[in-house]
């Protein structure tokens, strides 16, 4: 995998990934940016949630689970030294669906977390307290 971050101006940062895709990035007004994109821990915090969602959505596809809508609603903290890393990552999964079993979203929700989200796994491995919860909202 391949990756690069070109700077634009100020504090920004276009990044393109290796199969093309390009995101900015920005910082904080207070740190010399504008505001006017996703810092790159913020990109972090949304990788790791888009990484889980990801899963719980095809596995519970490959269940045969009637999904209609995924959120996963994520709450970080940060040590207060530098570097600033994140202390903790909460990840509560919103899955809306018909006839969905409570067991598949729990079970789905666990295997991502515990086996398949790389971005999850490996923030917890460098010392992050990564949890997870779920609520079903049935239609």
């Amino acid at each position: 995998m391949k990756a690069q971050v070109k700077w634009v101006d100020g504090m920004r940062f276009a990044g393109t990934s290796g199969s093309g895709h390009s995101v900015m990035m920005d910082t904080s007004s207070q740190h010399g940016g504008s505001d006017s994109a996703p810092s790159p821990m913020e990109m972090v915090l949304m990788a790791v949630g888009g990484c889980s969602s990801v899963d719980v959505v095809s596995m519970l596809k490959k269940a045969r689970q009637d999904v209609i809508d995924c959120e996963v609603k994520l709450e970080s903290e940060r040590v207060d030294t530098v570097p600033a890393i994140f202390s903790k990552i909460h990840l509560h999964f919103v899955v809306t669906g018909r006839d969905l079993k409570d067991a598949q979203v729990k079970r789905a929700v666990e295997l991502s977390a515990d086996k398949y989200c790389s971005v999850s796994i490996m923030l917890g491995k460098g010392g992050v307290e990564v949890t997870h919860s779920y609520e079903v909202i049935a239609m």
